[in-house]
């Protein structure tokens, strides 16, 4: 290898978030949008990898099977990064709506659960943050609280909308979990907590990680077949900044590794 050669940076998909109506103001009458987040992209960036925005393959969210294919999308890539935004829809998990506004987004699930399963297929990593997490369980035959004030009386404040990413609470890592041998350290840890909806229902081969110390939702879960998944009810890409939170760098540096591994 030439001596100013270095090996390629990580690439790293994420899936996009989907804007169906955009406001008028945007600009874009009639148009869906896909987005990504911007402080998820530079989580991933400053750690060295490259961040891919992973769009559907055709305009009602369905994946094409002309041309480019969706199994070529995954195979330029090393990771999947499932990101937060809209509700997962009831109906992904067999039930429906109890409130119109919990309705979610039933197109993003197809989407996100066909290209979940082409990463495992080819063995490659995935960490899914918040609705990615609810959609990991879900595509595993788990269901979810649509509302957990609602379905889970007793349970902690697991959102403020009006302090969003300042809404914090406390997690306990499960002994002898993979997120209890990155965090060994004793005692609660404290996360971000953006969320109305929780894993209810687990998933098949999904295992606890993590768990809110308040009331015990489920935090965090991990696949425990052959391959690296993992899902986190927080959004870890938000910690920077707030001292008193969760050092997110370990998660990122055992995700980037396992993708490193399957290269």
């Amino acid at each position: 290898m030439p001596e100013d050669a270095h090996p390629r940076p990580p690439r790293i998909g994420l899936s996009p978030r989907l804007m169906h109506r955009p406001p008028q103001e945007l600009g874009f009458p009639g148009k869906t949008l896909q987005y990504i987040e911007q402080s998820v992209a530079h989580w991933i960036m400053a750690h060295g990898a490259l961040a891919f925005m992973v769009p559907t393959l055709s305009g009602d969210g369905g994946l094409s099977r002309r041309g480019l294919s969706l199994k070529d999308c995954v195979a330029a890539l090393d990771a999947l990064v499932l990101q937060g935004g809209a509700d997962v829809a009831p109906e992904s998990y067999g039930e429906t709506p109890l409130r119109p506004e919990w309705s979610g987004d039933r197109v993003r699930d197809l989407y996100e659960i066909e290209l979940l399963w082409e990463f495992i297929i080819q063995g490659k990593p995935v960490l899914g943050i918040c609705r990615g997490a609810q959609l990991i369980n879900v595509a595993l035959g788990g269901d979810l609280y649509q509302d957990i004030d609602l379905q889970h009386p007793g349970a902690a404040s697991h959102r403020d909308d009006t302090l969003y990413d300042s809404h914090h609470h406390t997690v306990r890592m499960l002994p002898g979990s993979g997120l209890g041998r990155l965090y060994p350290q004793p005692g609660p840890m404290r996360v971000n907590s953006i969320h109305h909806q929780a894993i209810r229902k687990l998933g098949r081969d999904l295992a606890v990680e993590a768990e809110s110390a308040e009331d015990s939702i489920i935090e965090a879960v991990r696949w425990s077949g052959h391959g690296y998944v993992l899902g986190l009810q927080w959004h870890p890409e938000f910690h920077r900044g707030f001292a008193d939170l969760l050092d997110s760098t370990p998660i990122m540096e055992e995700f980037l590794d396992a993708a490193a591994a399957g290269r």
